[in-house]
């Protein structure tokens, strides 16, 4: 894992649509003096004025700032360094939510779909239409079926498989059948899940068949049986065959990965009412765990050596260039508090503990190099922002993109 570099933040802006509130941070080897800074709402955007010039967020559609209301308050402990602004915004409550959704919410019966690979574009599966998409258990059900049941447990060492023409949905994957063309697109390798402990039997290691693209050698997913293929939303591109946009396949690794992650948080957080969830690799081992903080912020992050005046405007430089404009646009986002389970900190390790005894964590099983991946992007995501913003108590914070 490459170590982030943390950058100097020099403008910081976070919305809250149900609050109605924001708050603009700027640093004060940029701006020193309160009153040189100016904030207007333009036609869509946020207009802040500097001495280095004039910085245009564009905002989402219905989101507007209420003139008037913006005024410097108190930094705390970052007071010497950064000036602090509140203000009211004005939300237009017909606005539709933000973001299109995963794919796991958008598959319907009747309709044709392309699975593609979303590291290379390659099309793996053509043409599926389901009979069938229905959603699989949540998360770790065999734990509980002693509640169901009064004699042993009918399930166990059975397997939920989908049949020909179903599409089963869990949390972060598909269960589909094989298909002729998978000769032509997938290879699988067979690698060993888990590690042998002694001291715990129940998690000794198990055969696990994992399945890569052809063209790029990303992991794809897994065969869970001969018949059987499970994918990672993380990992495909779901399209419909005809009439499909192709927008998730033309953005960014990064910015997909946030993406799908973010809208499968949003979307089990308001259906299952869950706002703790634990990432794990395909042993079960929890790798990061997540507190879903806020689902209604609007952020955007502009570097310090980013404010550079260009006609007048405020224009992305290089530290940006993979941001996706995040300095031009202020982007719907989810705040997040997280812990990798491999801190050494004495805090972290208590409280990795104690979400693991109280099995608090809503589990996402992840491929262990998306879950590296992911923290990868909560590290960048956590260095965008202003220092008295990074960390909460014992969490680190960050922000994905919807």
């Amino acid at each position: 894992m490459a170590a982030t570099t943390t950058r100097r933040v020099g403008l910081f802006v976070e919305l809250r649509k149900r609050l109605k509130t924001g708050l603009l941070i700027i640093g004060k080897d940029l701006v020193n003096d309160p009153t040189a800074v100016s904030v207007a709402g333009g036609d869509g955007s946020l207009d802040i004025s500097t001495a280095h010039g004039l910085l245009s967020l564009a905002l989402p559609a219905g989101v507007s700032l209420e003139p008037g209301t913006c005024v410097q308050t108190a930094g705390g402990s970052s007071c010497d360094e950064e000036l602090h602004f509140r203000m009211r915004i004005n939300v237009d409550q017909s606005t539709d939510e933000e973001g299109i959704g995963s794919p796991i919410e958008r598959l319907q019966t009747k309709d044709s779909y392309c699975f593609h690979c979303q590291g290379c574009r390659t099309r793996l599966l053509d043409d599926r239409v389901f009979q069938r998409v229905l959603p699989l258990p949540n998360g770790n059900w065999n734990a509980i079926v002693d509640d169901w049941c009064c004699h042993p447990d009918p399930f166990a060492n059975l397997k939920l498989l989908p049949r020909a023409q179903d599409c089963l949905l869990g949390d972060t994957f598909f269960l589909l059948t094989r298909d002729p063309s998978c000769q032509d697109t997938l290879v699988e390798e067979v690698t060993r899940a888990g590690t042998d402990d002694s001291q715990d039997p129940k998690k000794s290691c198990r055969r696990l068949v994992s399945i890569s693209c052809q063209s790029c050698s990303a992991v794809l997913g897994e065969a869970i049986a001969p018949e059987s293929l499970k994918f990672y939303i993380t990992q495909v591109v779901v399209d419909l065959t005809v009439g499909g946009s192709q927008v998730e396949a033309a953005v960014s690794r990064s910015l997909f990965l946030e993406q799908s992650v973010a809208a499968r948080l949003l979307e089990l957080s308001n259906t299952l009412s869950v706002f703790h969830f634990a990432i794990q690799t395909p042993d079960e081992k929890p790798f990061l765990l997540i507190w879903l903080l806020n689902t209604d912020s609007i952020m955007a992050s502009v570097a310090e050596a980013s404010v550079r005046q260009i006609d007048g405007y405020v224009s992305p430089g290089p530290e940006d260039a993979d941001a996706e404009s995040l300095s031009s646009r202020a982007c719907p986002a989810l705040k997040l508090l997280w812990i990798v389970c491999s801190d050494e900190g004495i805090a972290q390790r208590d409280i990795v503990k104690s979400w693991e005894t109280n099995a608090i964590g809503h589990p996402l099983i992840l491929p262990l190099t998306v879950c590296e991946e992911l923290l990868q992007a909560m590290e960048d995501t956590n260095a965008l922002l202003p220092s008295v913003l990074r960390h909460m108590r014992s969490y680190q914070v960050s922000y994905l993109r919807l």
